[in-house]
């Protein structure tokens, strides 16, 4: 989104908004659902003692470049329009040279974002600012915590174990699935965020087609309506209790929903008329 844009769509800010009006029923249901297993206050207990945050912090300020008002001053405008739009402190975020399409939120005490340069090769410049406000929308919704959790699982499960002689390893093994599932469901509210920030429902939606899709070059060949029409395929599949525990292995150890059923959820979102009564948009000029 260049200034040009930004000025012929002012975007409207948020001061006074509390991340419960936008988050999703399902987000907020899996971390109430998260708090009541057994061992996941120690993991977070271990997350904090072992400082495995300022480890990922060093790496970055050693192997990434920081994004300011000098380097990549676009990126860092659309950083600023987020935390401006969503009322939130401006975290450190950095570039990481890695041709995987990929973004996330780190660090509980002073949370940063990581991108990935694929990830700028395949978005647009708008969409690269709804990536860019997804991520700051973790921040906005107390995610960054839990996800030091499942970003560290495998490391915390082995430190649990050696200090209680196996103990901690069944417990946290134990925790491996309800995290993920946190993991995947707290994306859809990271959606809901992005979209009260660039405000623009296209901006969302070819986002997620070109996730989906995996190039910028082609997005020129694709179609939403049949993009849409992939969803209803794949709910479709539910048919037997056979397609559902296939459904059950393909997504329990991803870290984000199908880029189909991200917009699957985001697009109930908007038509439920939740998104408008929120944003306070019309629906003609989102």
């Amino acid at each position: 989104m260049s200034d040009t844009v930004k000025k012929q769509r002012k975007l409207r800010t948020y001061p006074d908004l509390e991340r419960a009006a936008f988050m999703h029923p399902w987000d907020i249901k899996a971390t109430a659902a998260l708090h009541k297993v057994p061992g996941f206050d120690r993991l977070i207990a271990k997350v904090m003692e072992y400082g495995l945050e300022r480890v990922l912090f060093l790496q970055n300020i050693a192997d990434n470049v920081r994004v300011t008002d000098k380097m990549f001053p676009r990126l860092h405008r659309y950083l600023q329009w987020s935390c401006k739009v969503l009322a939130v402190p401006e975290p450190e975020f950095y570039i990481s040279m890695d041709p995987v399409p990929n973004a996330y939120t780190y660090g509980h005490t002073r949370p940063f974002i990581v991108m990935t340069s694929g990830l700028i090769e395949l978005l647009g410049e708008e969409e690269q600012f709804y990536a860019v406000a997804h991520e700051v929308g973790h921040i906005k919704c107390e995610h960054v915590l839990y996800t030091a959790v499942a970003m560290n699982i495998a490391t915390l499960v082995e430190i649990l174990g050696q200090a209680t002689l196996g103990l901690g390893s069944l417990l946290g093994k134990g925790l491996e699935l309800p995290l993920y599932d946190w993991w995947r469901k707290s994306e859809l509210s990271a959606d809901r965020a992005a979209l009260l920030c660039v405000q623009d429902r296209q901006v969302a939606m070819r986002s997620f087609m070109k996730l989906a899709g995996g190039a910028n070059k082609l997005f020129h060949e694709m179609d939403e309506g049949e993009f849409m029409r992939q969803i209803r395929a794949y709910e479709e599949a539910d048919e037997s209790n056979l397609n559902k525990i296939y459904k059950f292995f393909i997504t329990a150890f991803r870290t984000h929903p199908f880029p189909i059923m991200r917009a699957k959820h985001l697009d109930e979102w908007i038509t439920s008329g939740e998104f408008y009564r929120i944003s306070g948009l019309d629906p003609n000029d989102a």
